[in-house]
């Protein structure tokens, strides 16, 4: 078999298994985050991070089909590691970059919250409440 293909299936795999720990840690941790961020709505929160987990999915294993064909022809086993170590370390930022975009995303979205529900809105006076000599 050509060391070529080696190669692409070697980061096809290992591209893919990323992807999917990636994407399945995420979603695991990201609910609790999320319910906090929609104030406790739990089946929001699920079908949110679903929703999130799939976007996850097509974005990267999209990326992964996309950057699989390389120009140059692999010819020996340093060339399969050169090849693979620089097209895992590209999947690798691009998973980290999204990853980071949604944490940056949500916790704005979770501080806007928190700022509302601390505010208390103005209430314009409705009257004067005469004193009591008792009270």
């Amino acid at each position: 078999m050509d060391r070529t293909v080696i190669a692409y299936v070697i980061y096809l795999v290992v591209s893919i298994a990323l992807t999917v720990w990636v994407a399945r840690t995420l979603s695991r941790n990201g609910r609790v985050f999320l319910a906090d961020v929609l104030h406790g709505d739990e089946k929001l929160a699920d079908a949110v991070n679903h929703l999130l987990v799939v976007g996850f999915y097509l974005v990267n294993l999209g990326f992964v089909a996309l950057y699989l064909s390389g120009d140059d022809t692999i010819d020996d086993a340093r060339g399969v590691f050169e090849a693979l170590s620089t097209k895992l370390g590209v999947v690798l930022l691009v998973l980290g970059v999204m990853h980071l975009g949604n944490v940056y995303v949500l916790n704005r979205i979770r501080r806007r919250g928190l700022l509302e529900r601390e505010q208390v809105p103005p209430v314009r006076p409705q009257g004067r409440v005469a004193a009591t000599p008792g009270a």
